[in-house]
């Protein structure tokens, strides 16, 4: 029930916007709770670099003294990675386009942030 209730807060995600490409919740240790990627990308692979630029990114939030992190943003030649945590056992990832409006994306992700937390709580 619960990989049900993730599926559809991703699908749900997926569809609020052309932008999003793909999207996965993780553990905060890097381990796939639900995942909609492409044909070809290694969930694996998506979790092991979540985990490892989460940590990275606690680490610098807290000794450039900026507080407790909230998300990562990466923006590559062909599109953004964002990442937020959905309560402290859970991260969302969303790849987007090169074009996306990340405003937008924001909101949408940090509403299914809000949702996958009471369900991993």
């Amino acid at each position: 029930m619960r990989s049900e209730m993730l599926s559809s807060i991703l699908s749900d995600l997926n569809g609020s916007s052309a932008d999003i490409e793909a999207s996965a919740v993780l553990s905060t240790d890097g381990l796939m709770m639900d995942s909609l990627l492409p044909a070809g990308m290694d969930e694996d692979r998506v979790g092991a670099m979540s985990a490892a630029m989460l940590s990275l990114g606690d680490r610098t939030a807290e000794e450039l003294a900026r507080g407790k992190l909230e998300q990562v943003l990466i923006k590559g030649d062909h599109g953004y990675i964002l990442m937020t945590y959905a309560g402290p056992e859970a991260v969302v990832t969303v790849l987007t386009k090169p074009e996306a409006r990340l405003g937008l994306i924001f909101l949408d992700v940090k509403r299914a942030a809000d949702a996958i937390q009471k369900i991993v709580m």
